[in-house]
């Protein structure tokens, strides 16, 4: 898995600051913003989050490019509605020898690591030969329609990946694209973080709260998962009973240089 920070919106922090000021002011904005001194803008934006006002959070956005995680994983991260999302298209990207990821669990175990693996081989072949089959009936076809025949092999072949991909497993290895803005990453931490979150949309959400905490340490400062926002879990029953655990590991993991 691998999670950079593509882009964001430059000085996030006063952004929101201004965003926030312009709401109990009568000054314009320019002049709002001229009097955000850093000191300023840390403790507004420290007290907006103390408070729970989110609504200014909106204004700024970041940019994620992840990478080597499995369409089990992005199939629950575009659950999240207010994102924007790019990803590896299965229906016109050739497949053969599809990457795949691995559960842990799966790994440490080698019988079920090699059952996991020959099935995987299976798969692949699969795949291989059914984009195989027909690329060649689509191309005869777009042939005889009067395609020549450079031009009936690209068509033929993209139209065969549309219907070999339905093969592909949960575990089929795929690259997005995704943009949230601030409170939209509040609510996705708040769920993903958590430790009753599937393992690896688990490490995604992590490694983007790392990333984030590092540009703009004041917005992120009471982000991670229901416990570490609210100082409460609201899983009841289901909880893992480790809060205090978990509180001092957001902490650490956003103090740490």
């Amino acid at each position: 898995m691998k999670v950079t920070l593509i882009s964001h919106t430059p000085e996030p922090e006063k952004v929101i600051a201004t965003a926030a000021k312009l709401c109990y002011s009568s000054s314009d904005i320019g002049s709002l913003r001229e009097g955000l001194t850093d000191e300023k803008t840390e403790s507004f934006i420290d007290m907006l989050a103390s408070i729970g006002h989110e609504s200014p959070m909106e204004h700024a956005s970041f940019t994620f490019g992840i990478e080597g995680v499995s369409r089990a994983c992005t199939h629950q991260l575009v659950r999240h509605r207010i994102a924007s999302y790019s990803q590896k298209s299965q229906r016109y990207v050739n497949e053969d020898g599809f990457e795949f990821i691995t559960p842990p669990e799966i790994a440490a175990v080698p019988e079920a690591k090699a059952e996991f693996e020959k099935q995987m081989d299976s798969l692949a072949e699969s795949y291989r030969k059914i984009a195989e089959i027909l690329t060649e009936t689509h191309t005869k076809t777009f042939i005889e329609q009067g395609l020549d025949e450079k031009q009936a092999v690209i068509k033929a072949k993209k139209k065969a990946y549309e219907d070999a991909r339905f093969i592909l497993p949960n575990a089929c290895e795929t690259k997005i694209v995704v943009t949230m803005n601030v409170r939209s990453l509040f609510n996705f931490f708040k769920h993903r973080c958590c430790n009753r979150a599937q393992w690896e949309i688990k490490a995604v959400a992590d490694e983007m709260l790392r990333l984030c905490s590092e540009v703009a340490p004041h917005i992120f400062k009471k982000a991670g998962p229901s416990c570490v926002m609210t100082g409460r879990c609201p899983e009841g029953k289901m909880s893992c009973g480790k809060m205090k655990d978990v509180i001092k590991q957001y902490e650490d993991m956003k103090n740490a240089e």
